[in-house]
């Protein structure tokens, strides 16, 4: 009897578990296809974030590796937003470097210039 009661369950949930899978979540080729377009987040903003987090007091770590990756991508675009980059991630690696103060220095030299008029 055992035997019997188990194999009727088994069939059952087979046969629900076939019936779930056919009818899914809707009929078969209304499927609503939309793109996404992933917005990449520009090197100097990414270099940016990074300055803001060590002015807040954040310690460089293991994106310290990442810098001249950074630098070089942003040169593709603004030599001289590059040059102030490569400059003051060099001084941020350098021993006793008061990080807080160095990193609000590179972000004020990093912001567009006001000219008078």
């Amino acid at each position: 009897m055992y035997g019997r009661h188990a194999m009727r369950s088994l069939g059952l949930a087979a046969l629900l578990a076939g019936t779930a899978a056919l009818v899914g979540c809707g009929p078969p080729g209304k499927v609503k296809e939309e793109p996404i377009e992933v917005q990449q987040n520009p090197p100097i903003d990414q270099a940016k974030k990074l300055l803001e987090n060590y002015a807040k007091g954040q310690k460089p770590g293991s994106e310290t590796t990442s810098y001249e990756y950074l630098v070089n991508e942003v040169r593709k675009t603004d030599s001289a937003r590059a040059d102030v980059l490569e400059k003051g991630f060099a001084d941020l690696q350098k021993p006793k470097v008061n990080t807080k103060a160095k990193a609000a220095d590179i972000l004020k030299q990093l912001a567009p210039k006001m000219t008078g008029g």
